[in-house]
């Protein structure tokens, strides 16, 4: 399911927390576990929209190796998606292993919230 913003935690994950840049158009961060069959799943889809399109970035993050930043975004299960306008601001969440479709409607209402923000 995605939400317009993380029912948990902070509201705000930067290209200096994250290690890299932010995508231009928005950033997945995905939150994943070795063991975790749908987050190999939720990779691999998200790994090809980063691929595919301009200005998306995915970033995996293992959720034992960052237990900090688990903590901080209210993480409980693995694959948890946070998305990630360029600002920085997290403005859509994901929890399970996203489909295409699913990511791609995620990044339409990071679109839809951009255009609708006032100057």
């Amino acid at each position: 399911m995605t939400r317009a913003a993380p029912r948990h935690g902070e509201r705000h994950l930067g290209s200096a927390t994250l290690g890299v840049p932010l995508g231009a158009r928005a950033t997945f961060v995905q939150f994943s576990s070795d063991f975790c069959q749908p987050c190999r799943r939720a990779a691999v889809v998200l790994r090809g929209l980063a691929a595919e399109l301009p200005g998306v970035v995915h970033v995996e993050l293992d959720a034992e190796e960052h237990p900090e930043l688990t903590r901080r975004f209210g993480i409980l299960r693995t694959p948890t998606v946070l998305l990630v306008d360029v600002s920085g601001e997290v403005v859509g969440r994901i929890s399970g292993a996203p489909t295409t479709e699913q990511a791609l409607d995620a990044l339409d209402a990071v679109a839809d919230s951009t255009r609708a923000a006032p100057c």
